[in-house]
């Protein structure tokens, strides 16, 4: 990533912000503008994420833009992505961009729509395939050209249009097809810079050999040196921090989550303590949480102030069984708590936040101009009463990015690797009414899974496990006693991005050990079941 420049930029925000600590400030944000990039037009496709990904992993940076935004043509642009579409060609308002004008000015590969759509405007016919054009097919190669060098003859793609092109434009030449589709790879000949045309997805998982496809339109077409690492944005985010921020003071609520801690530890690299982390105990956080992240904190030589608000938080749930009103009063009295304590630091003007690249892109509509700011989860909607600027460091990167981030940083793997926590924490794994007593039961029986998976080196193969207080006693027999008490639930699913999710097919001979163990030394207990709902229809947490 030589050569790369972080700049942050500033200007009024049109966020309003209610009292609070100080006057209207500048909205700011971490920009990254690279000698070298890759752009990825978006049509709206539910793969679009997955090129940028490709694209990232190939170790080029690359941004992804709504169709309808102009491409800024600056020196660092290499090549251009467009992306497939729900949408047909065909449509009355289907979504247009000039690829001629793009043609002539940079490499341009278009996938799936974006090869439909370069095939209508160069004068080619699409319409309504009548042939199976969804699912796995294989790639015959016709020619070798660059775009598939190394590319295994036969190799699987995946399929997934309803419209398929009847014919070429005249002066484009077909490189591959597959049993049901005579153009499934394409260029044009001659005349302006490279365009490449592909009918399959080349950036899922089913396409065997997609991502190499991918990285030959990278480096061999677009000329991409592959220097975007984790090492080199380190380096340069530091640097660029150090600048803008000067000699100010920012402020940030740290959760023990991946992105606020990666981001935090980079403005720390900058600028030191004058960083001042908060770090709320709302009274359901999981067994021990609390004082193991203020120690690897520590370790990490953040400067943070724990704060235990656990007693507030009790008070204002008593009573309260509804999921929503239980959200809604955690995320109130986080903001009331954060604020009480920031005021109390002098010469903060600055806001880190962990926002991660997944929340800027969903903030903004390919179906026109989006003027949303996308709060972000990790601090509870802040700044919705507070008259700070931004700043965002991981504002660019997607998860996996972060991780490998936060290890060239030296976090502790075990932070790293932390399965994904909710906001409101234990408050929707114990349903019904919130209470210190349920609570302790829950961190406890919590605490004995999470660890069993760690044991038995389950937990890694795992995106998210953890326990949930049901409100129901039932009979059990303890000796000689009989016993009237809670039951638990232990939930733990498999998935890629948490957008869906299968339950875990953990092994019996696990789920009876851990069974016994939770109802062996967790007294309240007596009954442990286990859910194998998937998402959809059924949600990862309970509430």
């Amino acid at each position: 990533m030589a050569g790369t420049k972080v700049k942050l930029f500033g200007g009024i925000s049109k966020l309003f912000f209610g009292g609070g600590c100080g006057g209207v400030r500048d909205f700011f944000y971490l920009r990254v503008t690279m000698t070298e990039k890759i752009l990825i037009l978006d049509f709206g496709s539910q793969y679009t994420q997955l090129i940028a990904r490709a694209v990232r992993e190939a170790n080029v940076y690359c941004e992804i833009i709504p169709y309808h935004q102009t491409v800024e043509f600056d020196a660092g642009l290499k090549g251009i992505i467009l992306s497939g579409s729900p949408a047909s060609v065909n449509d009355q308002d289907a979504p247009i961009v000039d690829i001629p004008a793009l043609h002539g000015r940079l490499p341009v590969l278009g996938i799936c729509y974006g090869a439909q759509l370069t095939a209508k405007l160069f004068g080619g016919s699409v319409a309504k395939s009548n042939k199976r054009e969804y699912g796995r097919a294989l790639l015959h190669k016709q020619r070798e050209d660059v775009l598939l060098k190394d590319v295994t003859e036969l190799s699987q793609v995946w399929m997934s249009h309803a419209d398929t092109i009847l014919d070429l434009p005249q002066g484009f030449e077909v490189l591959a097809n597959t049993e049901n589709i005579p153009y499934a790879a394409f260029r044009k000949e001659g005349g302006g810079a490279p365009l490449y045309c592909l009918q399959f997805h080349p950036e899922v998982y089913h396409s065997i050999e997609g991502k190499k496809i991918i990285r030959n339109f990278l480096v061999n077409i677009c000329g991409c040196s592959q220097d975007w690492t984790p090492a080199h944005f380190v380096s340069d985010t530091v640097a660029s921090l150090k600048q803008q921020i000067g000699s100010g003071k920012v402020i940030m609520a740290l959760s023990g989550g991946v992105d606020s801690t990666v981001a935090a530890t980079l403005i720390h690299r900058a600028i030191g303590d004058r960083l001042v982390g908060i770090f709320v105990d709302n009274g359901v956080l999981r067994k021990n949480e609390f004082q193991q992240v203020l120690d690897t904190y520590q370790q990490i030589g953040l400067n943070v102030k724990g704060v235990d608000a656990s007693a507030v938080f009790y008070h204002e749930l008593a009573g309260k069984t509804d999921p929503e009103a239980k959200r809604k009063t955690i995320g109130r009295l986080f903001i009331d708590v954060f604020q009480q304590e920031a005021f109390k630091v002098e010469g903060v003007e600055l806001l880190g936040q962990g926002t991660i690249y997944p929340d800027v892109i969903e903030s903004v509509s390919v179906h026109g101009p989006s003027q949303t700011i996308k709060s972000h989860h990790n601090v509870g909607g802040l700044p919705a009463t507070m008259k700070l600027g931004l700043v965002e460091p991981l504002r660019y990167l997607f998860k996996d990015e972060v991780r490998r981030v936060g290890a060239e940083l030296g976090i502790p793997d075990d932070l790293l690797q932390r399965h994904p926590f909710p906001g409101p924490g234990l408050a929707i794994r114990i349903l019904g009414e919130v209470t210190a007593e349920k609570v302790k039961l829950l961190q406890d029986a919590d605490d004995v899974y999470i660890q069993s998976l760690k044991a038995q080196h389950l937990y890694s193969t795992i995106w998210q496990a953890g326990a949930i207080l049901l409100p129901v006693k039932s009979v059990g027999v303890m000796g000689d006693e009989r016993t009237y008490e809670f039951t638990v639930a232990l939930r733990a699913v498999t998935s890629v991005d948490g957008m869906t999710a299968d339950w875990a097919h953990l092994p019996y001979t696990f789920l009876a050990d851990v069974s016994n163990d939770i109802i062996n030394s967790v007294k309240g207990i007596n009954r442990v079941v286990y859910d194998i709902s998937s998402k959809p229809p059924a949600t990862i947490e309970w509430e």
